[in-house]
């Protein structure tokens, strides 16, 4: 695992579908949904080669943040205002193949915390099905990363969410995550852990 900051050559755009597709095939492994979903990724990148859009409508890529606190104790949360759930920060990639860069883009637009540094390789990988109002139905292929926050974050939850938390890994269950982010916090925070050496 390596810790990436803002401005760090290797978060530098790119458009190559082949990058992302390598960041699926970099995820480590895991368990049965994990595989399954690198699976059907991989298959489906593979067969469309605008999957970074959203005119890609079934199925499309995006990246999400998993930020953890300085203690490796505590996950954020933001009440995602168009779904009406808990989630980490996260959205579509629209063009951006640097998956890693987009995770990290998209934590530090929705929380306001500056200094975040994003980990790579990714930690998960989750196909959910998501339903939008005014929007038809479709899935978002989800490429997840570990980012961490620095020891002075200050969280500014931007208009995209309607609420925000930290919560230890034995309080999420206040926030009805799904199967998916469960497991995205406990690996994130296990790795954080290592990473941070505690």
């Amino acid at each position: 695992m390596e810790l990436l900051p803002h401005g760090d050559p290797r978060l530098d755009h790119s458009e190559d579908l082949a990058t992302a597709r390598a960041a699926v095939g970099s995820t480590p492994p895991s368990d049965p949904a994990v595989e399954a979903a690198r699976t059907f990724i991989l298959t489906w990148t593979s067969q469309h080669v605008d999957a970074l859009h959203r005119s890609c409508a079934e199925a499309h890529l995006t990246s999400s943040a998993l930020v953890v606190d300085q203690h490796a104790e505590r996950v954020l949360l933001l009440q995602h205002a168009k779904l009406r759930k808990w989630l980490q920060p996260g959205g579509h990639a629209d063009g951006e193949a640097n998956l890693a860069a987009s995770a990290l883009r998209e934590a530090t637009e929705e929380s306001g915390i500056i200094g975040l540094r994003v980990v790579v390789p990714p930690i998960d990988l989750d196909i959910h099905r998501v339903e939008p109002p005014g929007e038809a139905s479709h899935l978002h292929l989800d490429v997840r990363y570990l980012v961490l926050a620095p020891p002075d974050a200050e969280l500014r939850a931007n208009h995209e969410s309607t609420g925000a938390a930290w919560a230890t890994f034995d309080e999420l269950g206040g926030y009805q995550p799904d199967a998916g982010l469960r497991r995205l916090a406990e690996e994130g925070l296990a790795a954080a852990r290592r990473l941070l050496g505690r």
